[in-house]
């Protein structure tokens, strides 16, 4: 029962955000921010205590803390950036996917669908990497993904 409740609230949010894309960039921006800063904030507080024990390390801490303060804030000010950092990240998984292919590819094995595979992998992330940088399109996402999520609790036995 409570999984049928929960995929009626998925579907139902799932269908505001996607008809409001940019609603659903929001929550997710605010609870990233929220989660780097309070990681910035502790690897400051680590950096402080731990500069006695290593100095070197300590100010890796206070360098670390003081960078994750600065794009925690911009991520909660500025949801864009969000979107950014979503693309930033699948672009370099879709690079890491296509040296991946080209390595296997120049490798002794047999079956070149070991190569290709990751290839077009990589390149399909690379162009959902260029879809997603823009918040309305990202939020389109999340909220097609709440709906299939909520559909497929509310099928669940």
């Amino acid at each position: 029962m409570q999984a049928k409740t929960s995929g009626l609230i998925l579907i139902v949010l799932g269908l505001i955000i996607i008809a409001f894309p940019l609603l659903g960039i929001l929550p997710f921006s605010l609870l990233l921010g929220i989660s780097v800063l309070f990681l910035g904030i502790g690897l400051l507080i680590a950096g402080i205590i731990g500069i006695r024990a290593s100095t070197t390390m300590g100010v890796v801490e206070l360098i670390l803390g003081i960078i994750a303060i600065i794009l925690g804030i911009g991520i909660i000010i500025n949801p864009g950036f969000f979107s950014f950092l979503v693309a930033l990240l699948i672009y370099i998984a879709g690079i890491f996917l296509i040296i991946v292919g080209i390595m296997a590819f120049f490798a002794k094995i047999r079956n070149k669908w070991v190569s290709i595979v990751p290839i077009i992998l990589g390149l399909i992330y690379i162009l959902i990497g260029s879809i997603v940088a823009d918040p309305f399109y990202l939020g389109a996402l999340i909220g097609i993904w709440l709906l299939i999520t909520g559909i497929i609790m509310l099928f669940q036995d």
